[in-house]
């Protein structure tokens, strides 16, 4: 799928914009939060980070470790194995703990990450230490380049069969963990492919929250990537991430949100 790039000018203009309304929506909530989006159709990308920092992945990380056990796949010209299939659903439909590690063990771990995202375009993010893939560290622009090659948008790494297996995972996450980027949609999640991450810190008992995916709005297509850190509650995070999200889409596809949340685990 072809996109065109706004000119360095305009994408300064979008990024103020994306800035003006994020900080609209999240004002007076506690945490802080970075932002990324690209209008498919029409080319446009903005980023609002406004720390320059990177930030947890938490859950968010199982596409991209899904992304490079394909690229593995690929290179050796064979298909997923049946065990491989098995995982990588658990993994991205269930938010499995458990079927990450095994895949991340898989890929080679962090080494194995990064290695496949040098080569998917993912600069500023590093694999997690050890068996700790939740602490990778990632930017919301970052996600948003994933995102990319997963819905097939530019030149891609991930041929058409890996893309349209890691989109139909993320179209059939479990309905209590279908939040985040899909409240940007007024048709709610059933109208997004997404993966979510949520993960309190020990060392601070405050909440990382994430949600990544794809959004559909008046026909046109939205990718959406949020990340989060420092809210008190779970739940407190997610309203910070879902209103970035709407805050994100609604200046270029106004529209109700009729939707009501449910917060996984």
């Amino acid at each position: 799928m072809r996109s065109v790039q706004p000119s360095a000018s305009s994408s300064v203009d979008l990024d103020a914009r994306l800035a003006g309304a994020v900080r609209a929506v999240t004002d007076g909530r506690d945490g802080e939060v970075s932002v990324a989006v690209l209008d498919v159709a029409a080319g446009r990308r903005a980023v609002y980070a406004p720390d320059g920092t990177t930030y947890d992945t938490a859950s968010i990380v199982k596409v991209d470790v899904l992304a490079a056990l394909l690229l593995r796949a690929q290179d050796a010209g064979r298909a997923l194995t049946a065990r491989e299939r098995t995982l990588a659903a658990a993994m991205i439909e269930r938010s499995d703990n458990a079927a990450t590690t095994a895949l991340w063990d898989a890929i080679g771990g962090a080494d194995g990450l990064d290695a496949a995202n040098e080569r998917l375009g993912l600069r500023r993010t590093s694999g997690g230490d050890g068996p700790l893939w939740g602490l990778t560290q990632t930017t919301a622009a970052d996600q948003l380049t994933l995102l990319r090659e997963v819905f097939g948008v530019g030149d891609n790494v991930l041929s058409a069969a890996s893309r349209a297996y890691v989109q139909g995972l993320m179209g059939n996450v479990e309905r209590d963990q279908a939040w985040g980027v899909s409240a940007a949609g007024p048709a709610g999640a059933a109208g997004a492919e997404l993966k979510n991450g949520w993960l309190r810190r020990g060392t601070t008992g405050l909440w990382v929250i994430n949600s990544v995916g794809r959004v559909r709005v008046g026909g046109e297509q939205f990718l959406v990537a949020v990340v989060s850190r420092g809210s008190a509650t779970m739940e407190g995070g997610i309203a910070l991430v879902e209103g970035a999200a709407k805050a994100a889409v609604r200046p270029r596809s106004p529209g109700p949100d009729t939707r009501e949340h449910v917060t996984g685990q």
